[in-house]
């Protein structure tokens, strides 16, 4: 028997492996998928099961996907469509619109980005509201995924449980903006996501962006939404990100990459908590809380005129920063088993054991991709196993840490180059900071951040 209070999705795409691993994402949700590999596959499943929503290839084995559009929006009015395809140009997203599609995504993409193309879609909001009150109201990702989130949370360093502490404080204050930092794969969503599922937002929406991600075309459109006919192609009313994270969590990764000119609409949309849809004149009043994350050095950014200062202390309220997995070589040991775990049950290879040396061998490895490296590593493993135990063979390392540690000097006479000539500019002008900058070729507010980032103060003797 249906439930009525899941939204039905029909996957219509002809590459099996996607639609089969779209459908497990979709697993325990409040979405009831279905998948089809062919055009008569899918017409099948829609004359048995009342399809809310379908997730359509343009591009299907002797079909056109956009005849399927046009012949199911004129079948089945109701149906919401999206159309994906890893092909598309701007003619074919018209196309698409013009004959009723509500949303299209070009592959590849998260699945994360199809749950917030659903979140946009009429029929979801209807059925929300009918079940607003029930435990799964209004969650983006699924509650499977949402029970992971914890476990997910690997470590026994001081480092990473410090992390954990201030991303629990930062969980109880739900008003205040959080910047994560930390080198690419250090897990700087999986906290944001903690973050959110641990504060009293957390029966809203998480919505995760990749600000680098959304073409200069699009910028307003996607975080401010628009209004019917504002543009060519707006042929329905859509909700931007910000709407979309009313009472909710925008989460904004690769914040330091974001074009520059959609950085002070950001600003003032976040301290203002209005916005105005493109091609409308109503505002729009949202709540909505920021969490950004950047694997950049956003101080750099901010002198080279690439960031605005005042956006970074909007988004600064709270700072987490996460040390690279070389930084707490405790937490290998602990994540590789409960990645073997997780891997050995996905693949049906139930009991596998590891060996001593693969621990120790790991543990002199530099790991430049961090947690997201290992855990790569570790599903490769387990895929090409043949045996009950995973040896070191199993696991191919290349740069050992000795390499690693050069380069750690290396960057630390780099810092300590910077502090000397610091020290030197202020020194041979009597530390008058704005003469300092000047002869440094910085600006007064650069030259202070550095101090204080390279903690250089000035005692009341040398005044």
């Amino acid at each position: 028997m249906e439930n009525k209070n899941k939204i039905r999705i029909l996957i219509l795409d002809d590459e099996k492996q996607f639609t089969e691993e779209l459908s497990g994402f979709f697993l325990g949700s409040e979405y009831e998928s279905f998948e089809a590999n062919t055009a008569a596959e899918g017409k099948k499943i829609l004359s048995k099961h009342k399809i809310d929503l379908m997730i359509l290839d343009v591009r299907l084995p002797g079909v056109n996907g956009l005849d399927i559009l046009k012949e199911v929006k004129v079948q089945y009015p109701s149906m919401e469509v999206i159309i994906i395809s890893g092909h598309g140009d701007m003619d074919t997203v018209i196309k698409a619109m013009r004959l009723g599609a509500f949303d299209y995504l070009r592959k590849p993409f998260r699945f994360i980005d199809i749950e917030i193309a659903i979140e946009r879609s009429q029929r979801f909001l209807q059925i929300q509201r009918k079940v607003k009150n029930l435990e799964e109201k209004n969650s983006l990702i699924s509650k499977a995924l949402e029970e992971k989130i914890d476990r997910q949370f690997i470590g026994v360093s001081p480092k990473i449980l410090e992390v954990f502490e201030q991303a629990i404080t930062a969980a109880n204050y739900s008003e205040a903006n959080v910047l994560i930092t930390g080198e690419s794969g250090t897990g700087k969503e999986n906290i944001a996501r903690i973050i959110h599922y641990s504060s009293s937002r957390k029966d809203h929406t998480f919505c995760a962006v990749n600000s680098s991600a959304i073409t200069e075309t699009l910028l307003e459109s996607e975080f401010f939404g628009h209004k019917k006919g504002s543009f060519t192609g707006a042929i329905v009313d859509k909700m931007g990100y910000f709407e979309v994270c009313n009472n909710g969590t925008l989460f904004l990764d690769e914040i330091a990459d974001m074009p520059f000119n959609l950085q002070a609409k950001i600003l003032r949309a976040t301290e203002e908590k209005v916005i105005t849809r493109v091609g409308d004149t109503n505002q729009i009043r949202t709540d909505f809380r920021i969490i950004s994350a950047t694997n950049h050095d956003i101080e750099e950014r901010i002198e080279q005129k690439k960031f605005r200062l005042d956006l970074h202390h909007r988004l600064n309220t709270l700072h987490i920063h996460i040390p690279a997995l070389r930084e707490r070589p405790e937490d290998i040991k602990p994540l590789l088993i409960h990645f073997v775990d997780f891997y050995s049950k996905k693949f049906n290879k139930p009991n596998l054991k590891i060996s001593n040396d693969v621990f120790s061998e790991l543990l002199k490895y530099d790991f430049p991709g961090n947690v997201r490296e290992l855990r790569n590593m570790t599903e490769r493993a387990i895929i090409l196993s043949k045996g009950d135990t995973l040896g070191l063979s199993d696991f191919p390392v290349r740069q050992q840490k000795s390499t690693s540690n050069s380069n750690h000097v290396e960057l630390v006479n780099l810092k300590s180059n910077e502090v000397n000539i610091i020290r030197k500019a202020l020194q041979s002008c009597k530390f008058n900071q704005k003469a300092a900058a000047d002869k440094l070729g910085i600006t007064r507010d650069a030259l202070i951040r550095k101090m204080k980032k390279y903690e250089i103060t000035i005692s009341k003797s040398e005044e």
